[in-house]
């Protein structure tokens, strides 16, 4: 037991995963269209509108662009996590090689963690470069509006990690609990994209809306930017509140994901 307990935190598992990651050139151009090429046509098509007609239409910088940039990139971030989530959580299964990665002797939770820590190595820089992007444009072509501040930009783009981030956990821990990519992409996608914003907008439910993490996100984004970041109505609940529910659902789902996997037959 001691002598595989170390290899629960095993680098080159990790970097295995990586690999396996990075080697898919699809996934790649996939995900880099998601983040760095969304906010490159953003800017772009924003830019050339106000080049055509400024009087009609604003600079492309600015604090509230800034605000539009990163809800882009949270948003289609989400999907580039389901696709890159699914695709680490399951594509030993799906290609039927888990079963040799058992018998090499590896602990099934190592095997676990490594697929969760290689894929979110391999999404978070393209986030990055993404939002790196958009800071330099919101202060590079604000024109005559005000800059948004060094504060501002840090605050917003730990929130877009966070946000993509938990998507991202989402992604995997659906991925370890059905085995499946397609089920897993097309669950976190209809979660993220359609069931949250409705859930959120039914003021009927009352502190029902507070569990959502996609409120909770929203309520936990930079003030200034508020209702820029949230998707849908932002729901009234504190910020500690906010954190709690986005926290337990991280650990919940992870925790059941690393369950399934380690529980399944092989």
């Amino acid at each position: 037991m001691t002598a595989l307990a170390p290899s629960i935190y095993a680098p080159s598992l990790v970097r295995s995963d990586l690999l396996k990651l990075r080697k898919r050139r699809s996934l790649s151009v996939v995900v880099g269209l998601l983040t760095i090429g969304a906010i490159a046509i953003m800017y772009t098509i924003v830019e050339l509108l106000h080049v055509s007609d400024s009087a009609k239409h604003g600079f492309a910088g600015g604090i509230d662009n800034l605000g539009h940039g990163a809800f882009l990139i949270a948003l289609l971030g989400a999907a580039a996590a389901a696709i890159v989530g699914s695709t680490a959580g399951a594509a030993d299964l799906d290609a039927g090689v888990y079963r040799d990665l058992v018998v090499t002797g590896r602990s099934r939770l190592a095997l676990f963690a490594s697929r969760l820590t290689g894929g979110l190595a391999y999404l978070l820089p393209f986030v990055a470069v993404a939002y790196a992007a958009t800071c330099v444009i919101s202060v590079t072509l604000r024109g005559s509006l005000p800059a948004p501040s060094v504060h501002l930009m840090v605050v917003t783009g730990l929130w877009t990690v966070l946000s993509v981030t938990f998507y991202y956990l989402l992604a995997v821990a659906v991925a370890a609990l059905t085995g499946s990519r397609s089920y897993t992409i097309g669950i976190v996608l209809a979660w993220t994209l359609a069931l949250s914003p409705i859930i959120s907008s039914i003021s009927a439910l009352g502190i029902v809306r507070e569990l959502v993490p996609s409120a909770a996100l929203g309520r936990i984004g930079p003030s200034a930017l508020r209702d820029t970041l949230s998707q849908g109505p932002v729901v009234q609940m504190s910020v500690a509140a906010g954190i709690a529910v986005l926290v337990t659902w991280a650990v919940v789902l992870v925790a059941a994901g690393a369950w399934r996997d380690t529980h399944r037959d092989v």
